[in-house]
């Protein structure tokens, strides 16, 4: 692809592994330009110690590491659970929620050590080159991006082993991966390889985060999640920072065999993927925020917020984060959580969540004027009513003979 101008200092996301070990290599070799190699923590629990000397081995000028955990359950995750977003009625959106934020940071990062381009590791069949690129192109248009796996001539794995053998290039990785992971705070990622089948199961041995259903423990464990506007904030009465209460819950959950996926998915780009996730803590913090919002959110508000819920989720898989329409939406999901406070009780067991009660101190729920016994309510609901309100409802509807 030709470019505007020489590049004199690139900044690659760098995570160690076997593609942006070779884009590295191969970004100086193709523009004869400095290569800053830049690492997001956003949970992913592999081995970030030792990354900047790696980089540095294969010919990066450094390697910054910025710990973004806090920040992405604060920002990323929380606001999606206070919005319902929810893609096609099943994934939690893990992937798609970290990759604005890194790229943020990717984009500051680029612009404070004097680099002319950012470059990533996402292929072109997949949606993280868009999420990727459109937050660059909405915060930091100046910077060029180069997308290898769109320019150069490597096609797949074997190729990228292929050169790390003829360029010197060392490598924990090993040919008989049988699948892509990716991983963060609010989820792990299975797909590619073995899983391309839509017919073949997952196989347990891939799990990292959740027991398998069946082999969870007997005895359920109960759970009680506090909020505040909408946002969570407590397990079982400890008030917890957003990093620390995910963690907490995912182990939980995960031990509970809580939170496992297994979908086909429409991809932004226009095709059909399977993919396989676990999403242990973000399941039972949807599960828990629905159930408060059953009693602290007005009805019409409710139903206006779920209309916008599938367009949230949307939004975000398919990397419009930084948006104009994202943030008019954010505006009013946000809006609407004012009243979502208080806590949820659920006992999970065996993969199930299931609600046990719930409690706020601002609840719209009357237990008088629901109650089927004689409560006093008449001062405030006349069953009486009820016969014109129906009266009226009925108006509009056709006048047919029931034969």
């Amino acid at each position: 692809m030709a470019r505007s101008r020489r590049l004199e200092k690139v900044c690659l996301a760098y995570s160690g592994g076997l593609d942006t070990s070779v884009i590295l290599h191969w970004l100086k070799a193709e523009f004869d330009c400095e290569v800053l190699a830049y690492t997001a923590d956003v949970g992913q629990e592999e081995e970030l110690a030792g990354l900047p000397e790696k980089a540095r081995s294969i010919g990066a000028v450094d390697c910054i590491v910025r710990d973004l955990r806090e920040e992405f359950v604060r920002d990323f995750v929380f606001p999606a659970i206070r919005g319902n977003a929810i893609y096609e009625g099943t994934y939690l959106l893990g992937t798609a929620l970290a990759r604005p934020l890194i790229a943020k940071h990717h984009a500051e990062v680029a612009l404070e050590n004097g680099c002319d381009a950012v470059a990533h590791g996402a292929t072109g069949k997949g949606n993280d080159q868009v999420r990727f690129e459109l937050t660059f192109r909405a915060l930091a248009p100046e910077l060029e991006i180069i997308a290898p796996w769109r320019e150069w001539d490597l096609r797949s794995r074997s190729d990228c082993f292929a050169y790390c053998e003829a360029n010197g290039i060392e490598t924990s990785a090993t040919r008989e991966k049988p699948y892509s992971i990716d991983r963060n705070l609010m989820h792990v990622s299975y797909e590619g390889g073995i899983l391309e089948d839509p017919w073949r199961a997952a196989d347990e041995g891939m799990f990292l985060t959740t027991c398998a259903p069946e082999a969870a423990p007997d005895t359920p464990a109960e759970v009680v999640i506090g909020f505040e506007q909408g946002t969570p904030v407590s397990i079982d009465g400890e008030v917890l920072g957003p990093a620390a209460l995910l963690s907490k819950l995912n182990r939980l959950a995960g031990s509970n065999g809580v939170g496992r996926v297994d979908m086909v998915e429409n991809r932004f780009v226009g095709l059909k993927s399977r993919g396989v996730y676990e999403t242990p803590g973000g399941s039972v913090l949807h599960a828990a925020h629905r159930a408060l919002e059953s009693i602290t959110l007005d009805r019409d508000v409710m139903h206006e917020r779920d209309r916008l819920s599938p367009r949230f989720a949307e939004l975000i898989y398919n990397g419009f984060w930084y948006s104009p329409e994202m943030d008019f939406i954010r505006a009013a999901i946000d809006a609407s959580q004012d009243n979502v406070t208080g806590e949820v009780r659920l006992k999970l067991y065996k993969g199930g969540i299931h609600v046990n009660g719930r409690r706020s101190p601002v609840s719209l729920y009357s237990e008088a004027m629901s109650s089927f016994e004689d409560a006093g309510e008449a001062d405030t609901y006349d069953q009486h009513d009820a016969e014109g309100f129906i009266r009226l409802q009925g108006l509009r509807l056709p006048k047919v003979s029931v034969d």
